[in-house]
């Protein structure tokens, strides 16, 4: 005998098909459900959102943590995409809107360095690199500066073996330098007035030299390499001394009789890190006010963080780049400078 069988209404002839999926897109939603999912991520999107904005609040007692996170703050900014996948996979709309706080953290820290803020009018160009301690091929570093066409060049990291090829491979295209310790100046314009500078590390890394451009005007150089720094399980961050000479050479910069100051050098810092404050609250940074992204320069196999600065005082900087790869584990970083 037949049967006739009834439907409910809204439901297909095939259950299992076109009505599940109805039912499926009327739940993937539901408001008992979608606020309730996912207070976790929810939870960590805040606490991302709030290390952001509150990183100069977090002590350096500790294994210099402070500084440690603000060395490499701009990651942080990876963390949004993958909180952001997880919570549309979990349907959670409390994750989503918690997601909120960390995006407008990092755009209003790091928004502007994304944009191209390269101007024109710079009638002096610049470059600082570190040329590796144990850089195989010194000559072939030099002719990759020579041909950066930069009017003034400092370099840190020069050893005793690797001077002569440097001094060499410079001399025709910059007709003055001084070397310091393990740092040198190159220019194409005359210096006068160089020196050592103390940065309380036992043996010299710094110097300072006046720079008489073509137009007369003179202006202060320092190029500097302030301590390594190394993450130890032990003993966390370890930038004490790095933190120190930070501190001698901000103090040299300010005592500066020049109107017109510039510091070149590897700093082993990024601007963000507090404990370069007493040379960054003085400076400007040439990437910062004029360069095209973050400008990483180290490591050179896969750039992380910014610790090679170009900053000035005084003087505007127009243009900041990053330059090719020489085979030393830093790139060079050069910038174009109003004086």
């Amino acid at each position: 005998m037949a049967q006739a069988y009834m439907t409910e209404p809204g439901q297909g002839h095939n259950p299992g098909q076109a009505g599940s999926r109805a039912d499926r897109l009327r739940n993937w939603w539901r408001p008992e459900g979608m606020w309730r999912r996912g207070i976790v991520l929810a939870v960590l999107a805040v606490l991302l959102g709030l290390v952001m904005m509150l990183h100069a609040q977090i002590p350096n007692t500790v294994g210099n943590l402070g500084s440690l996170l603000e060395t490499f703050l701009p990651w942080l900014g990876l963390c949004i995409p993958l909180l952001l996948v997880v919570a549309v996979l979990r349907r959670s709309a409390t994750a989503l809107l918690a997601l909120v706080l960390p995006v407008f953290a990092w755009v209003n820290l790091f928004g502007g360095q994304i944009t191209d803020k390269a101007g024109n009018g710079g009638n002096l160009t610049v470059a600082t690199h570190n040329v590796n301690a144990d850089n195989p091929d010194p000559a072939a570093t030099a002719r990759d500066i020579v041909a950066s066409d930069a009017d003034v060049v400092a370099l840190e990291e020069l050893t005793g073996e690797a001077l002569p090829a440097y001094r060499q491979g410079l001399a025709k295209a910059y007709p003055y330098h001084t070397v310091e310790g393990t740092v040198g100046l190159w220019s194409k314009r005359p210096l006068s007035g160089t020196r050592p500078v103390d940065i309380k590390m036992g043996w010299t890394r710094a110097l300072r030299a006046t720079v008489t451009a073509e137009d007369g005007q003179k202006f202060a150089v320092y190029v500097a390499h302030l301590p390594s720094v190394r993450v130890k399980v032990e003993a966390g961050f370890t930038a004490n001394q790095r933190d120190g000479s930070a501190a001698a050479l901000g103090e040299a910069i300010a005592a500066d009789p020049e109107k017109k100051v510039m510091l070149l050098g590897d700093l082993n810092g990024t601007m963000n890190d507090r404990s370069l404050a007493p040379v960054t609250s003085q400076m400007r940074s040439a990437q910062g006010a004029a360069g095209d992204g973050f400008g990483f320069s180290w490591p050179a196999a896969f750039p992380m963080a910014r610790i090679d600065q170009i900053m000035m005082k005084g003087m505007d900087p127009v243009r900041a780049w990053v330059m090719s790869s020489t085979g030393s584990d830093h790139l060079p970083v050069a910038a174009s400078v109003k004086i």
